[in-house]
């Protein structure tokens, strides 16, 4: 009998998937010249490709030049030229998968060193304690920049299905711009956009319905939810259970559940919240309530690496299993676990006492081995994750430099 996992998932735009496997996205933070993918990422692509996921997601590409998550974003914007995407769609299906094209604005996580803008809902801005000057003081947006912003989402998504991109994924979740709007604690307008659940999901409706309108209905859209924001008074798991119901009647073919932000990064598995326990699948209690009620298919992302738990996943009623750290360590985990064998290699966990740091120290470890990969070379999870922060800051640093002066030339300015 073949396991649910490997079996075919039809999506309402009529695309199929080829399995139940994702590779849910994980920002690379690996622009080449222009803010625009290169040949690391195209072969960071083919290696996932060829590892036997039915799903390609990519790390967060940017709608606004000047407002990235990181120096080395990827911007898809209506000056972008197109050949660089074009190869990379080519990339992330050459193993017969489909690919996704995750598209972002960061709103407020945006850190003080970056040039450009930091927008949000309102002028509150991150708060992290000791590293709360890490990151930009927002500005509240206005209705001229909202709509705008909405804007910016449809042309990324025209031009991705352009490129050759099955889909796109409306980044909701995490802190960034859309999820901002979303939490009660961050969105404190008294516009249309702020108040009721209603108000504060407006911007979100409106990219979706813009998105759309712009692609055929062939290709699919899908969202990336927070189950939950892991802090107290804000977006919870019965908001999530509205905001999908609203999304229903607007041709979503997914939605992604995940959890957390910059301020309480749930996401890897370091929330203060008991119901992440750092385990394999940390949203699952959450996403078993909310498959009850969920008109749409729900896909599941967070600390899974071993195929009992994607199976477990599965059985509570999600159609897709989402991974990001595991694939970055194991490329070819899919393939793997239909051959019923496992991951051999895992990556050293980050035990330090201040979570803010250990989760910046996470996330370069995950990116460490992305860079391995994108150079044709093998993953080394056990690189001491203060070696991974050292090396990826001094990354950023050049990446810095040069996303300034593109910034500050014609490209960026037009």
């Amino acid at each position: 009998m073949t396991s649910e996992l490997f079996a075919p998932l039809p999506l309402r735009s009529g695309q199929v998937l080829k399995n139940r496997i994702a590779k849910a996205a994980m920002e690379e933070n690996m622009a080449g010249t222009g803010q625009l993918p290169d040949e690391q990422l195209f072969t960071l692509y083919r290696r996932w490709a060829a590892g036997g996921t039915g799903l390609l997601i990519t790390g967060n590409v940017m709608v606004h030049a000047e407002a990235l998550t990181g120096p080395a974003g990827v911007v898809l914007d209506e000056h972008a030229p197109l050949e660089p995407f074009t190869e990379w769609a080519k990339a992330g299906k050459s193993g017969g998968g489909s690919i996704w094209m995750q598209i972002n604005h960061p709103g407020r996580q945006v850190a003080s060193d970056m040039p450009g803008v930091v927008w949000g809902p309102t002028d509150i801005g991150v708060s992290l304690g000791k590293h709360s000057s890490r990151f930009g003081k927002p500005t509240a947006m206005t209705a001229q920049q909202i709509e705008e912003t909405v804007a910016r989402y449809a042309v990324t998504a025209q031009r991705a299905e352009k490129a050759g991109f099955d889909g796109v994924e409306i980044h909701a979740a995490h802190g960034y711009l859309l999820s901002q709007f979303l939490s009660p604690l961050v969105n404190k307008r008294t516009d249309q956009w702020g108040g009721s659940l209603e108000n504060r999901a407006r911007m979100l409706l409106d990219i979706v319905r813009a998105v759309r309108a712009a692609v055929s209905p062939s290709f699919a859209v899908a969202v990336k939810l927070n189950s939950a924001d892991f802090q107290r008074g804000g977006f919870d798991a019965d908001d999530a259970r509205q905001v999908i119901e609203m999304l229903e009647p607007l041709g979503v073919d997914l939605v992604e559940l995940s959890g957390g932000s910059y301020e309480s990064p749930a996401m890897t598995g370091r929330s203060a919240d008991s119901r992440t326990r750092s385990r394999e699948a940390y949203f699952l209690d959450l996403a078993k309530d909310l498959v009850t009620t969920s008109p749409l298919p729900l896909m599941l992302t967070g600390g899974i690496t071993k195929r009992a738990t994607a199976e477990q996943v599965l059985a509570s009623g999600v159609s897709v299993v989402g991974m990001g750290t595991a694939l970055a360590v194991t490329p070819d985990l899919p393939d793997r676990w239909s051959e019923n064998r496992e991951a051999d290699r895992h990556m050293r966990p980050v035990n330090w006492s201040d979570k803010a740091l250990a989760s910046a120290a996470s996330m370069a470890q995950v990116r460490h081995q992305m860079r391995r990969l994108a150079r044709g070379g093998s993953p080394k999870p056990g690189t001491h994750p203060a070696i991974a922060l050292l090396s990826e800051q001094r990354k950023q640093r050049k990446a810095l430099r040069d996303y300034r002066t593109w910034l500050a030339g014609p490209r960026g300015k037009a």
